[in-house]
């Protein structure tokens, strides 16, 4: 039976002796002590029932970044105790402390492009999604994706900026009751427009009226003189 739990002090020279039988990226001590002194509930360990360290996560907080986030440095199991789930158990330990200890937005790690079994347990067990890929990452220069996956604070504050880049911010000038005012305006406007017109008729009407006028007066005057002239 294997057994997932915090890993201590004691549990370094089992972590770095996995990492050297199962990956070609290798650590100093001295970097697992700083992980372990810096966020001493992050790593993990999973041992038998002899008490030995058949995989582990060495994980730490980059908690200077602009988004608080935690990071998976390193994670391996020992080839005799693969497909058990023990690496699933191991990320999620370390992720549930980020999320719940230190309030991380998400969590992110590297893995190789070629490293479809790690890929696979990344993208498809843990949700885990592709966010960039680095290139010549690795000391034998092949790529790595760049994952990450989001925690709830992280979800949460993504919507709240989404929601405020679809905001529509109505223009000064349609703000505190002038969109009403300006409608009663139009309405007035467009009811005034046909006694303007009519007026306008009636004006007209009268001008012609005048011209007819004046011109029986002019047709009068011409016919006296023409009586006067016989």
């Amino acid at each position: 039976m294997v057994c997932i739990r915090p890993a201590t002090v004691d549990d370094l020279y089992g972590m770095q002796a996995c990492n050297l039988c199962c990956l070609p990226e290798n650590y100093h001590m001295k970097y697992y002590f700083y992980h372990i002194l810096s966020w001493p509930q992050l790593p993990q360990v999973a041992v038998d029932h002899n008490n030995k360290i058949v995989g582990y996560v060495l994980a730490k907080m980059e908690e200077d970044a602009e988004s608080p986030h935690g990071h998976i440095t390193s994670l391996a199991v020992l080839r005799t105790h693969r497909k058990l789930g023990i690496a699933s158990k191991l990320m999620r330990a370390s992720m549930a402390v980020m999320e719940e200890t230190f309030d991380a937005e998400y969590v992110s790690l590297h893995v190789r492009y070629t490293n479809r079994a790690a890929f696979t347990l990344y993208s498809q067990t843990l949700g885990f999604e592709i966010h960039d890929i680095e290139k010549g990452y690795y000391a034998d220069k092949e790529d790595a994706y760049d994952m990450r996956k989001m925690f709830s604070k992280g979800l949460a504050k993504q919507e709240a900026e989404r929601q405020k880049k679809q905001k529509v911010v109505r223009p000064p000038a349609v703000r505190d009751g002038d969109d009403e005012a300006r409608k009663d305006d139009d309405r007035k406007k467009a009811e005034a427009a046909p006694d303007a017109e009519k007026a306008e008729d009636k004006k007209e009407a009268e001008a012609e009226g005048k011209d007819a006028d004046g011109a029986d007066a002019d047709a009068k005057k011409k016919q006296k003189r023409k009586k006067g002239k016989k």
